[in-house]
């Protein structure tokens, strides 16, 4: 597919801290209804479509969780994933105004990370649209895990381990993989997923899964995973890649490149190869080259290939060298800067702490925003094109459809039941819309309603 479906879930960390002596404490659980108070008009359990095309909804484990409406550009996905963290924030000080009329004060933390502070895991998964019959789940699953095990060096959100493991590794969640291929219906995480939910015409489209990734607070990491990972389906899908890529052990690999912070430890591949993360990537890179001199490319294309040529170039040479790209290394310069400037051992508490403040989502407070304000990094999006993500859905895609109609909702003018697939208008309408093809922005019958109301 020249033209694709790009999709992020996020799942949020949250914590609530108590002012001292002031306040009564709040279970997280009561803490996310007050999150959600202002969106889901009295509903029992927390789950909502937006305006702009995206839903906010409780997961497992009291993570509140924000999936981006479908967007077929890369960078539209990069503002509206920018946009979930924006409406996040809104709804935290919201709901701190709602917790003090009720009594109780505290702060709200919100943090776009992989990992609490007991060590559990929760995720960020990627949603890629394919057509079904273009090339089977085990061809893709094949020739993706070496893709997926080797492209935490540039999307790896980066964590402190304790100062007797090697004190920093590349991502939060590789060393919580522990398959290759991972079924839906279970706990065990795996570099593929095979849950299959199109929410499409199941005959044409499947959905990939992708739960193997970290969550970016890097508008760069972001665009270059989403990026790579579209021009490698696009090359499976055509039957390009003929390259034995296999690794001998891909859940070892994973957690061995993520303890390799110099990017330099070779993996052995099926065939006896031995290969650093780099030098993979690199063959994934020069395949892609060779593709896109034969298949059709746009700028946007053009612009992920050129900015993984330079982060390769940069990895192989001195991984530090992007401090203003990404996550895993900006993070780490920032953390080596106030250890060695406090004389901090990297176990202590402080420490810990910083690496979380990192991904806090709020401007005021999180470090990384801290560096984007004063200019210390690779943006890819700017304010405006995020504000406009906020409330706005995709033009070109069904998302467009389904905004328009929790407006007219969001208005009081009519009654509905909303799904990535329909649309079901109450009383006294008694309509319902389906939409099977997720690339498809209009419906006629359905604009006509839109209008008319």
């Amino acid at each position: 597919m020249h033209r694709r479906i790009y999709g992020l879930e996020t799942e949020y960390g949250i914590i609530c801290t108590p002012e001292k002596n002031r306040s009564k404490k709040l279970t997280v659980q009561n803490v996310v209804m007050y999150l959600f108070r202002e969106i889901i008009s009295g509903r029992m359990y927390p789950d909502v479509f937006l305006e702009n095309g995206a839903r906010f909804y409780q997961d497992i484990g009291c993570h509140p969780e924000y999936a981006t409406p479908e967007c077929d550009d890369i960078i539209e996905l990069v503002a509206h994933d920018k946009a979930g963290e924006r409406i996040v924030t809104r709804l935290a000080t919201t709901a701190e105004r709602r917790m003090r009329a009720d009594g109780f004060r505290g702060k709200i933390s919100i943090f776009k990370n992989n990992l609490d502070t007991v060590g559990n895991t929760y995720g960020c998964h990627e949603n890629y649209l394919m057509e079904r019959e273009k090339v089977s789940f085990r061809q893709l699953a094949s020739q993706l895990i070496p893709f997926f095990v080797t492209r935490q060096i540039y999307s790896g959100a980066g964590k402190v381990k304790r100062s007797d493991q090697g004190f920093y590794e590349i991502s939060q969640r590789a060393q919580h993989i522990r398959e290759e291929i991972s079924i839906a219906t279970t706990t065990a995480r795996g570099i593929i997923n095979t849950r299959d939910e199109p929410h499409a015409d199941r005959e044409k489209y499947r959905r990939l899964h992708v739960i193997v990734g970290d969550s970016n607070m890097s508008e760069f990491s972001t665009f270059l995973k989403i990026g790579t990972t579209g021009i490698i389906l696009r090359m499976i899908e055509d039957h390009f890649i003929n390259e034995r890529f296999a690794l001998r052990n891909s859940v070892q690999a994973i957690h061995e490149i993520s303890e390799d912070i110099a990017c330099k430890r070779l993996i052995e591949l099926e065939n006896g190869k031995r290969l650093s993360a780099v030098e993979l990537q690199w063959q994934y890179f020069e395949c892609a080259k060779r593709y896109l001199e034969q298949a059709e490319s746009d700028p946007t294309t053009d612009e992920v290939m050129a900015r993984w040529e330079y982060v390769m170039t940069c990895l192989e040479d001195d991984p530090m060298q992007l401090e203003r790209e990404l996550d895993w290394v900006i993070k780490r310069k920032w953390l080596e800067t106030y250890v060695n400037h406090r004389s901090l051992n990297w176990d202590s508490a402080e420490v810990r702490r910083l690496d979380l403040e990192y991904h806090n989502i709020r401007h005021d407070e999180g470090i990384f925003y801290k560096a984007e304000k004063r200019g210390l990094t690779e943006r890819i999006i700017d304010d405006a094109q995020i504000r406009h993500a906020m409330h706005a859905p995709p033009e070109r895609t069904r998302a467009k459809f389904r905004g328009r109609f929790i407006k007219l909702v969001n208005n009081g003018k009519v009654l509905c039941g909303v799904n990535w697939s329909y649309i079901q208008l109450y009383e006294p309408y008694q309509k319902l819309y389906l939409s099977t093809d997720p690339l498809e922005p209009e419906f006629e019958e359905a604009s006509r309603m839109i209008y008319s109301i």
